[in-house]
């Protein structure tokens, strides 16, 4: 059973917020990536086959999600090897239902019901195939690479979300 989600509000203005924080975000992202090995050296793996853009694109969003769940408080326990195995078999028995990486992937994405902090996803959709205004050195990924990026992402984030154990304030 996930968490109660964190608002919609609050992500993206965590979300933006690290944006903003141009290089200096890099030490804190740093330190989240490291102690969440596991977790983070499962995604490199896989996201690496992507190219170093989708990589690199992919591992700065893991590092922001990894900020959000930080700065929203409560307690994260480190993802272990089963947690990431348990998350990753549940977004493949729904990835085939999101293909073709077409312009409504984002959409049938939105439509599953059971995801994991689901705003949060929501963010890592919109900054993959919705936002306009990109920022200097902001990059678009071809449809399919986004499509594989936001999969990893949304695996990490149900991983993520069963090690976590929300604020009383939430």
């Amino acid at each position: 059973m996930p968490n109660t989600a964190i608002s919609r509000e609050t992500v993206h203005e965590l979300a933006e917020a690290c944006s903003d924080q141009g290089e200096s975000f890099q030490p804190v992202a740093s330190r989240l990536i490291k102690y969440q090995r596991r977790l983070s050296r499962f995604f490199e793996q896989n996201v690496a086959e992507m190219g170093p853009m989708a990589s690199q694109v992919g591992l700065y969003m893991l590092s922001v999600s990894l900020r959000v769940f930080d700065q929203v408080g409560g307690r994260m326990s480190k993802v272990n090897g089963d947690a990431i195995a348990t998350a990753t078999k549940k977004v493949q028995g729904v990835a085939g239902e999101l293909f073709p990486a077409d312009a409504s992937f984002n959409e049938r994405a939105k439509a599953i019901e059971w995801r994991a902090q689901p705003h949060l996803l929501d963010e890592i959709l919109w900054a993959l195939y919705e936002r306009d205004d990109k920022a200097e050195g902001e990059v678009d990924l071809e449809p399919d690479k986004a499509a594989l990026v936001y999969l990893m992402l949304w695996a990490a984030i149900e991983a993520l979300d069963a090690n976590w154990t929300a604020p009383e304030s939430l």
